[in-house]
């Protein structure tokens, strides 16, 4: 088996986890190409050199024929992952190095025997919706894909309106401090923040959730991920930041932005064990309430 390792920095509790990762890999036979910063982080911070058998730097350093990537991190790393994966297809393991995530679902408890799970294929494969980001001047080289969200924010202190079309057909002119564009799989990230649904991964949706909206019957909205937005701002401020997933762009107003789903999926790799309505639970603490016991 090939795998990609792709990870950030970590604190001392998951120092030895970390070495029981590579270990269980490394036993298995498996040829390991790393992450080169990540590697670096583990020499100097560790003192730790895993046996690997090749660095990359970016998407098109790793093998075609990789069978998965780990992400070892919190759901940031692992949406950085997703942008290192791009189009290649290659399912994404996240391991959690910290508290509980959405996206990084193994925890560091559970580490040991979930690697032994994928390690005998007790897995399925997930795939997941991308929101495209199109504008003029956008530059091909640029990963302006988002598995979370696409948002769009104001600069300075004012107000901005966002006038909004769907199919080419006007929606709403939002007078806010910004709208958030989500996935499924993002529904429980910014937009849940802002009061935006939970949408189970796998709906076939897009969710268009307000940031503060200066009308309050104003709602958060679900849409076909088979529609298409057009999206253009006014402002007192020439400018507005549109964020994909963590990357961010500052734009001219009236610069007419396009966000639809993605021609590609990304793939997730998914334990027998794992239920995402046990995530919600955890994550979320529903039930916590000691009037519940």
């Amino acid at each position: 088996m090939i795998a990609a390792v792709y990870g950030k920095s970590f604190g001392q509790d998951f120092y030895q986890s970390i070495k029981d990762f590579f270990d269980i890999l490394l036993t298995e036979g498996t040829d390991i190409v790393i992450y080169r910063p990540f590697k670096q982080f583990l020499e100097a911070s560790l003192n730790y050199s895993p046996s690997v058998k090749g660095l990359f730097n970016s998407h098109t350093d790793i093998p075609d024929n990789t069978d998965m990537i780990f992400s070892i991190g919190g759901d940031g790393t692992f949406l950085e992952t997703v942008s290192v994966v791009r189009e290649k297809g290659i399912p994404i393991v996240g391991i959690n190095s910290g508290r509980l995530g959405f996206l990084a679902t193994i925890s560091q408890e559970k580490l040991l025997d979930s690697l032994n799970d994928v390690l005998s294929k007790k897995f399925s494969v997930e795939e997941r919706t991308l929101l495209k980001l199109d504008f003029p001047g956008a530059k091909k080289e640029d990963f302006n894909y988002a598995l979370n969200e696409v948002t769009i924010e104001k600069v300075g202190s004012t107000m901005i309106t966002i006038h909004t079309y769907v199919n080419g057909e006007f929606l709403n002119s939002y007078w806010a401090d910004g709208l958030i564009i989500s996935t499924p799989t993002g529904s429980t990230a910014y937009s849940l923040s802002v009061g935006g649904p939970i949408v189970i991964p796998g709906s076939n949706n897009i969710i268009i959730s307000p940031i503060s909206p200066h009308n309050l019957t104003v709602r958060p909205l679900v849409i076909p991920d088979e529609d298409e937005l057009t999206l253009r701002v006014e402002g007192r401020d020439e400018k507005y930041i549109v964020s994909v997933d963590s990357r961010s762009v500052t734009l001219p107003n009236n610069t007419e932005i396009h966000v639809k789903c993605a021609e590609f999926k990304i793939k997730i790799l998914k334990l027998e064990n794992h239920c995402y309505y046990s995530t919600l639970r955890d994550k979320l603490m529903w039930g916590a309430d000691k009037r519940n016991w």
